[in-house]
């Protein structure tokens, strides 16, 4: 009989159930502490863990162990070692000791850097997280841990983040106090939603641009796209189906607690999300899935498309970061029934108005990509302009607050869908803003820019840290308040009166909207090379050296590895947009002109009477077409080859300025030409094959 999902659940990880019954209770809770603390571990603790993670791994099918990390490439990384230990009677025995699941030591110099470290310089070192559960896949124990150089720099996206949820933690735990609440610990969860295209296998196979790229660099529009909305929550194909169970059973079998999937609005579109949980297990959780989606994918026979803009003409794919705070029994972004009466929340509330305010153009940042920025602010995702949206009710008590108004709670209404067999329900008190970049809803923000092949621990960092900067400023104030009530009050007057700028609950979309954006001075970042010198600016630097975050050397490195990836990534999608045009669209342009020009010539030989008329207004254009391609090749040629010159802003600039239009003049010829050529003469699967292909 199939193992249902509760024992499926989890099987492949070395959770705190396995934890509780495998190790000694002495050790059990000593490790705890360290994990609560934040504690160094006892080597004779860690000892005893390894060892019974050893034999668990063992019995569930694992020959090798690996410290599992994320360093700055976007993906993870693993070198796997096995367990065995030679005998001298030439038999080897099983062993894994407390040092090696504490302390690994990758190659650091083969990493992005952002010139920390040099190629001589090599060593780096991995150290076991242990509040994310180590897991057993493809037969290897993977162990989360952080990866630093030997000087210490920090190479990773889990370290920052640690240090990001430390800050804030500390910082809530001082505003609790001084509302008589003293808690352990406060928590950031996040939900990440995951959109991604899947294709048939065979025909991604034959498009080096899906295979280099991640994404078509040519493709005109079939004659259906998404105009029906037919494809949103429709009904899921059986391919598909399949898929989605079998991707539900290896992340649930990981611990992941994949939730929710269905058809987004593109063809071939789908997402899936999880329920929420601590954000380091999130970041983590989501690059596994991201893995997963990719390897089911091919056991189904489809490729798994997580590029933010595979197609043009169609909607791209995000990934939307739902964050919130909370301790261990209550969620600190609930307003409540009374959220005016309710003193707690504003202030959360306004720290977050604040942060985001003041630091909008660093979550910009977070979110800058060369793949992104195909996405934002075209009339499917968020625009590049960072607001907030409150809804009706939120905003009627800003409002208030700001104004020193009465504030008049709406009426709490039911819904009467005028049927009597269906029931009626209580109305919420404000709609959702698909058009907003950070939306409230309900007891969360919902951070909508992040592309779908992003690592969600970027915007997460810059999340908790200007949170924590907020909260900090107000516990120092409040402390010293002779009436707290009061005090509070007035803070959060004073944050809605200086950041209410930030709000906005209108259309995201609009070109009003831009326009009344710049009027209110906030940012309009429209690229990746716009937004990533914002990163530099000395109020954000200070921000992540005053929680010990990043120093401003790993900051700076930071900023030269996302602009050395902008430039890189286009280069390739450049340069693959010559090598296909060149040596796939113009011999098959050429083909199929050389069959219509001996179809002309045997139609005249065969009778003068015979019109040739369709045949030569086609090579005509054909012609001509292909004269444009050839002048289009040979100007992006040119324009790529003078590219790289200057510093690797100026670089990038170039890139944006001279490649990315050309790249789009090329394509642009192409397009026309894929329509006027016969189907059977096209080189690789049109868009019609692409996003119609898996039923």
């Amino acid at each position: 009989m199939a193992a249902t999902t509760t024992e499926i659940f989890g099987s492949m990880v070395f959770n705190d159930h396995v934890m509780k019954e495998r190790l000694p209770s002495a050790t059990y809770k000593s490790l705890h502490e360290t994990i609560r603390r934040g504690a160094p571990l006892d080597v004779e603790v860690a000892n005893v863990v390894a060892n019974a993670m050893k034999d668990w791994a063992i019995e569930h099918g694992a020959t090798h162990y690996t410290h599992w990390f994320q360093p700055l490439t976007g993906v993870t990384s693993e070198k796997h070692d096995s367990f065995i230990s030679p005998t001298k009677d030439g038999r080897v025995i099983m062993e894994f000791s407390g040092k090696e699941l504490v302390k690994g030591e990758p190659d650091a110099s083969s990493f992005p850097s952002g010139g920390l470290r040099a190629t001589a310089e090599a060593r780096g070192y991995t150290a076991w997280d242990p509040t994310s559960y180590a897991f057993v896949k493809d037969e290897v124990l993977c162990i989360p841990t952080a990866f630093c150089s030997y000087s210490g720099e920090v190479l990773d996206e889990k370290t920052p983040l640690l240090r990001s949820m430390s800050a804030i933690s500390t910082q809530a735990c001082r505003i609790l106090k001084l509302f008589g609440k003293t808690v352990p610990q406060v928590s950031t969860t996040v939900g990440p939603e995951q959109e991604y295209f899947l294709v048939d296998r065979e025909q991604y196979l034959q498009r080096e641009d899906l295979r280099l790229c991640g994404r078509t660099l040519f493709g005109a529009m079939p004659p259906k796209g998404q105009e029906l909305d037919d494809h949103y929550f429709g009904v899921i194909k059986p391919r598909v189906s399949g898929y989605m169970k079998e991707l539900d059973d290896e992340l649930w079998k990981l611990g992941v607690a994949a939730k929710t999937k269905h058809n987004e609005v593109a063809p071939a579109q789908h997402e899936l999300a999880p329920i929420f949980s601590t954000t380091n297990i999130a970041v983590d959780h989501n690059q596994l899935t991201m893995e997963m989606m990719k390897r089911v994918a091919t056991r189904h026979g489809m490729a798994c498309l997580l590029h933010e803009k595979p197609f043009d003409g169609v909607n791209g794919s995000g990934k939307h970061n739902n964050w919130s705070i909370s301790t261990p029994t209550e969620n600190l972004l609930d307003p409540g029934k009374t959220p005016m009466e309710n003193l707690q929340f504003l202030l959360f509330l306004a720290a977050v108005i604040k942060a985001v305010d003041q630091y909008q153009d660093l979550l910009r940042v977070t979110v800058a990509s060369a793949g992104n920025d195909h996405r934002l602010g075209a009339n499917e995702a968020p625009p590049a302009i960072i607001s907030i949206f409150v809804g009706e009710e939120l905003e009627a008590i800003i409002e208030s607050i700001a104004s020193g108004a009465d504030y008049i709670a709406p009426a709490k209404t039911r819904m009467e869908l005028g049927v009597d067999i269906l029931p009626t329900f209580s109305k919420d008190t404000t709609d959702r803003n698909r058009t907003s970049p950070f939306a409230f809803t309900g007891n969360k923000f919902e951070f909508r820019m992040p592309g779908s092949a992003m690592s969600i621990a970027d915007a997460n960092i810059v999340l908790n840290t200007a949170v924590a900067k907020e909260l900090k400023g107000y516990a120092d104030e409040l402390e010293n308040a002779e009436d707290f009530d009061t005090a509070v009050i007035k803070l959060v007057k004073r944050t809605i009166r200086d950041h209410k700028r930030i709000i906005f609950n209108g259309n995201g979309y609009s070109h009003e909207w831009e326009q009344e954006a710049e009027k209110r001075g906030l940012c309009n970042l429209k690229s990746t090379v716009d937004a990533l010198p914002c990163v530099l600016e000395r109020k954000n630097i200070e921000l992540f050296e005053e929680f010990g975050i990043f120093s401003e050397a790993e900051v700076r490195a930071r900023y030269e590895v996302s602009l050395e990836n902008y430039t890189k990534a286009l280069h390739i999608e450049a340069l693959t947009m010559l090598d296909m045009a060149k040596k796939q669209i113009v011999p098959a342009v050429a083909a199929y002109m050389g069959d219509l020009a001996d179809t002309a010539c045997s139609k005249k030989a065969l009778s003068s009477a015979l019109s040739t008329r369709a045949e030569e207004t086609l090579l005509a254009k054909l012609s001509a077409g292909a004269d444009m391609l050839v002048e289009k090749i040979d100007e992006l040629q040119a324009v790529v080859d003078g590219a790289s010159r200057g510093d690797s802003l100026q670089e990038a600039a170039c890139y944006k300025d001279r490649v990315l239009p050309k790249m789009a003049e090329l394509r642009a010829v192409a397009d026309a030409l894929e329509l006027a050529t016969g189907k059977d003469y096209w080189p690789f699967p049109t868009y019609a094959d692409l996003l119609f292909g898996v039923n």
